[in-house]
């Protein structure tokens, strides 16, 4: 009975008040504002980290796939429900540099065995069909001079994985340093959302919302 007529004597102090003029107090106007900004810092934070991240190509080691200026989204929860496939465009940290990012392709497995003769992939054995890589130099480098056009064979320890830039004659890879351990892997580039020409300096429409394969 007693919190019944607490209850009835706060109603009726709101209503007296109300009919008195008086207005109920609000919240100040920054704090509203820094609350919404905080929980917009906090999700974004979460976001970047477990869910999507935002990534710029500075090289032309993916070309023609992608671009310099090409500006890319990073799926980082697939591979937490989803094993990684041939083919796949992933982020990881640069196994000599942690600091850095590097984007390349998945060509090997684990339990694969990976080769290169005159330029041409192997795997298992059998020639790897792409067609989605370019050469610009026509020559063949000794395997004593370089691993680019000569590597292997070798087998793909388990955790690991061979990864190869589409511009094969211009990119530092697997074949320079070895094999990509799991734990590296950031996750998969899927999409490009704004991609910029620095020679020409100007958008490149087409490429906006260009998924990756």
């Amino acid at each position: 009975m007693a919190q019944v007529t607490r209850h009835a004597k706060t109603v009726e102090r709101i209503a007296t008040a109300e009919q008195s003029g008086k207005p109920r107090k609000k919240k100040p106007v920054w704090r509203e504002y820094g609350e919404a900004i905080l929980i917009a810092v906090v999700l974004a934070m979460f976001i970047r980290t477990f869910v999507v991240q935002a990534f710029k190509i500075p090289s032309g080691s993916m070309v023609p796939t992608l671009l310099i200026g090409d500006h890319i989204l990073v799926n980082k929860f697939l591979y937490r429900f989803a094993n990684l496939t041939r083919d796949d465009i992933i982020v990881f940290k640069y196994p000599q540099d942690k600091t850095r990012d590097f984007i390349k392709r998945v060509i090997g497995l684990p339990g694969d065995t990976v080769e290169v003769r005159k330029k041409m992939v192997y795997i298992n054995g059998k020639p790897l069909q792409e067609n989605f890589t370019m050469h610009e130099d026509s020559a063949l480098l000794p395997r004593l001079t370089s691993p680019r056009d000569y590597f292997g064979p070798a087998v793909i320890p388990p955790n690991h994985y061979f990864v190869m830039g589409d511009n094969r004659d211009n990119s530092q890879d697997s074949r320079f340093w070895g094999f990509l351990k799991a734990d590296e892997i950031k996750g998969k580039a899927f999409l490009i959302y704004w991609s910029w020409d620095r020679d020409k300096t100007g958008p490149r429409w087409s490429r906006l919302g260009k998924l990756l394969h």
